[in-house]
C-alpha cells in the first residue's frame, strides 16, 4: 500500500473527511478535515509512493484525547510549533519549538493531547524502501545505520537547522512537478541533516547502565518530581545520587532522553498547565507556584514550551464546543 493510501484509510477511520484545497496548505497534497464532533482544524498529507511522506497537523480537540496508532515501519523527524501534551510510549512531554524523531512499526504510538490547544506541527517520515534500499545503494561507503542516526536526536530544542527546513517544507504551496521536486530535495536535505548530526553525536548508544545507578537516578528523578518548584543546584543532585556531577548529566540524558534541566523545566510546566486550566490563581502566582520568581520569564518560558503564552492557554482551554 502506498503511504498516502494507509494515511487516507486511517484518517477516515478515525473520522477524519478529505476536503478540498486550501490556500493555507500546499496543493499537492491532500487535505482532511478534523471530526466535527471532537476536533476543529486541518490534517495534511503528502505522500510518495512508498519512500517518504510530508504530513501537517493543524488542529485542537475538544477534549484531552488519548492517541493510539500503529505506524508502519519508519523513521520520522517533527517540529513543533504548537502542542501540549505527553507522550506515553515512553512518558515524555511534548514541547513547542522541539525537533523529536520517532521509530515508527515496532510498538503502538500512545500520547495524551491536552484540550483546546493547537497542534501544529509538520514532520517527515522515510520508510524502508527509502533508508534500506535508496539510501545504501545509492551511497554504500558512507552508509551509517538510520534509525541509530534518528536516535540519537531523540528530542531536542538545539537543532535549528531541521527546525527551518521544516518551517520551509510547512510554507511551500507550489504544485505540479516543481513541488514533486522540491519536497524530494527537502527529505533528501533533512536525512543528511540528521546523519551529520548522528556521526557528531558522541553518545554511547551501547553503553549499560548499572542497577545500582539506575536506582540512583530513580531517586534523582523523584526529588525533582517532588521538589520541581525549588532550587535544585546540580549538586545537590549529585549527592542524592551519589555520583559526580560529570556522571550524573550523562547517565540522566542516556536514559530519559534530555538534560537535567530540561527534566525540570518539563515538569514546571506540567504543572503550570493544570494550574492555568483548572485554578483562578493569577498568572503571578502560577509562575511562583511552579519555582519563578519573575512572572515575564515564566511567561516567555511557557511561550517557548507551549507556543503560548499563559494568559491564551488559560482562554483556549476553557473554549468549549466546536
Amino acid at each position: 500500500m502506498e503511504i498516502s493510501e494507509f494515511y487516507k484509510e486511517w484518517l477516515t477511520r478515525s473520522g477524519f473527511v478529505e476536503s478540498k484545497p486550501s490556500p493555507d496548505f500546499g496543493p499537492s497534497g491532500k487535505l482532511y478535515l478534523a471530526p466535527e464532533d471532537a476536533a476543529c482544524g486541518y490534517y495534511w498529507v503528502y505522500g510518495e509512493k512508498n519512500l517518504f511522506d510530508i504530513k501537517i497537523h493543524d488542529f485542537y480537540f475538544f477534549e484531552d484525547s488519548f492517541i493510539s496508532l500503529d505506524t508502519p515501519e519508519c523513521l520520522s523527524i517533527t517540529y513543533y510549533d504548537s502542542v501540549s501534551g505527553e507522550e506515553l510510549t515512553p512518558y515524555r512531554r511534548l514541547t513547542a519549538g522541539c525537533v523529536k524523531t520517532f521509530h515508527g512499526g515496532h510498538e503502538t504510538y500512545k500520547a495524551m493531547i491536552h484540550r483546546n490547544i493547537p497542534i501544529r506541527s509538520v514532520g517527515i517520515e522515510v520508510f524502508p524502501a527509502y533508508y534500506e534500499t535508496y539510501l545504501r545503494e545509492s551511497y554504500p561507503d558512507d552508509y551509517l545505520l538510520p534509525h541509530e542516526a534518528f536516535s540519537r536526536i531523540g528530542q531536542t530544542l538545539d537543532f535549528p537547522e531541521m527546525s527551518q527546513l521544516l518551517r520551509q517544507v510547512w510554507a511551500y504551496k507550489g504544485e505540479g512537478i516543481s513541488a514533486k521536486l522540491f519536497y524530494e530535495a527537502k527529505v533528501a536535505e533533512a536525512v543528511s541533516l540528521v546523519y551529520e548530526r548522528g556521526k557528531k553525536c558522541k553518545k554511547d548508544l551501547h553503553a549499560r547502565i548499572s542497577g545500582q545507578d539506575m536506582d540512583a537516578l530513580s531517586s534523582v528523578t523523584a526529588y525533582i518530581n517532588d521538589h520541581f518548584n525549588t532550587e535544585l543546584p546540580l549538586a545537590t543532585l549529585a549527592r542524592i545520587a551519589c555520583m559526580g556531577t560529570t556522571k550524573l548529566k550523562t547517565s540522566f540524558k542516556r536514559i530519559y532522553h534530555c538534560t537535567i534541566s530540561e527534566y525540570i523545566q518539563q515538569r514546571r510546566m506540567s504543572h503550570a498547565e493544570m494550574l492555568l486550566t483548572s485554578t483562578e490563581l493569577a498568572i503571578d502566582q502560577v509562575a511562583s507556584a511552579v519555582g519563578y520568581s519573575n512572572a515575564g520569564r515564566f511567561a516567555a518560558s511557557f511561550k517557548n514550551n507551549t507556543g503560548l503564552f499563559p494568559a491564551e492557554y488559560r482562554k483556549m482551554s476553557r473554549r468549549t464546543g466546536g
